[in-house]
């Protein structure tokens, strides 16, 4: 329905910022996205966009509109799970976004066991950053958002999921790789990869290099897990990562892990929904699957 893909873009637009972006996430060109925006404010007659800002802003109707938009979608999504009750089978889409360590590791069982819960369904995941899936779950973009270190949101629902241990990581000829354990002070002075700074994880390791007085040479930083595996693996120095995003590169002798001797260094991880969501069927039973 027209109404529903113009509410779509236009909230797409206000939450991104960018005409761009919201063009991309409607599979449609930055013309003509430009050109529904403008129909919409001959239609209306006002401005909607306030172009002379970067990123792009809303004018005060922009800022109304956009709230009646997010308000019809809200609407069209409860009618949809309303209707989907009556279905005798579990279908359509459930959309999720998850940062980049959980869903590589994570998300592919549960596309498999997902398949075979609901055949009729299917899972849609967008691989991204943290703040982005905040962004996603928030705009409705996303029904569920999977991360590490989660922040408490007034407009989101958090489900703790899991703590995962965190553990040192070594390349296979390190001299810390044949020890059974060891303790933060045997870090001193070594080269280690690290997380950008603006991300979670890496103020949670700051703090236990403080708290155990050890300095370590921070060699390089990455903003995902995938890319300090490799560093580590090429030798360009250590880290402390959670054990379970490790399997296939211990299994493949590409790295190695040694258990830490700290209480308490462990990474929280979460699922995250916008509060009062009325989820599908489909959805009901993807939440169950992950959180039993």
């Amino acid at each position: 329905m027209v109404i529903f893909v113009d509410c779509k873009l236009f909230r797409d637009v206000a939450s991104a910022k960018s005409l761009s972006r919201a063009a991309q996430m409607n599979g449609i060109s930055q013309s003509a996205a430009t050109q529904h925006i403008q129909e919409m404010e001959k239609r209306l007659g006002v401005e909607l966009l306030d172009r002379s800002t970067r990123p792009v802003g809303l004018t005060a109707a922009g800022k109304l509109y956009a709230d009646m938009c997010r308000e019809v979608l809200r609407r069209e999504a409860s009618f949809l799970a309303e209707l989907d009750e009556i279905k005798s089978e579990a279908g359509g889409q459930v959309r999720v976004a998850s940062i980049y360590s959980i869903g590589l590791t994570e998300v592919g069982r549960l596309k498999d066991e997902f398949a075979r819960r609901c055949p009729a369904a299917h899972l849609q995941v967008e691989y991204c950053r943290p703040d982005r899936v905040y962004e996603a779950v928030q705009a409705d973009e996303a029904d569920f958002g999977f991360l590490s270190y989660p922040e408490h949101r007034r407009e989101l629902a958090v489900i703790p999921w899991r703590e995962e241990k965190m553990t040192l990581v070594v390349y296979p000829t390190h001299r810390l790789a044949a020890r059974d354990s060891i303790v933060p002070s045997d870090l001193a002075g070594e080269d280690f990869i690290t997380f950008d700074e603006d991300v979670p994880v890496r103020r949670e390791l700051d703090r236990f290099f403080r708290e155990n007085e050890v300095q370590v040479n921070v060699a390089a930083q990455f903003d995902n897990i995938q890319s300090i595996k490799e560093a580590v693996a090429l030798g360009s120095g250590i880290s402390i990562l959670p054990e379970r995003t490790l399997t296939a590169e211990i299994e493949q002798s590409r790295l190695a892990s040694i258990p830490i001797e700290a209480p308490g260094l462990l990474r929280p991880t979460a699922i995250i929904h916008r509060r009062r969501k009325k989820f599908t069927r489909a959805a009901r039973e993807f939440l169950e699957l992950v959180t039993v």
